[in-house]
């Protein structure tokens, strides 16, 4: 199980897009995420948002992709995992993030759909 193997955390912008959503699974995602610790939202994270969106890495939506990624890199979190292959686990856009995170001196997390990371434990 992941909260074994790993220190899971969430952000206030994962968990309003939790709450806003409409999906089929929105209790247990919201039950499964409730009693993570959230991740501190700095200063500095904002100004990584911008570099993003100036880089023309992630698109201009402040609560979206590029928050995310700012999270994540700032915290040094390991691994962000998102089911957005769009913009985030995409390995055609990888490089591209990694580039833009050396820049500014940023960690680079692993990006995983939950299936890659868990795999049968998430099944």
């Amino acid at each position: 199980m992941a909260r074994e193997r790993y220190a899971l955390v969430t952000s206030d912008s994962v968990l309003d897009e939790l709450r806003r959503g409409d999906y089929p699974s929105k209790e247990a995602a919201l039950k499964m995420v409730q009693e993570l610790p959230v991740l501190e939202m700095a200063p500095a994270i904002g100004e990584i948002v911008d570099a993003y969106v100036r880089h023309r890495l992630m698109p201009e939506d402040p609560t979206g992709d590029a928050l995310h990624l700012a999270l994540a890199s700032y915290h040094n979190c390991e691994f962000l995992v998102t089911w957005n292959c769009q913009h985030l686990a995409n390995a055609n856009k990888y490089g591209h993030i990694r580039r833009v995170n050396n820049l500014l001196g940023l960690y680079v997390p692993i990006l995983a759909t939950p299936l890659e990371l868990l795999g049968e434990d998430y099944e």
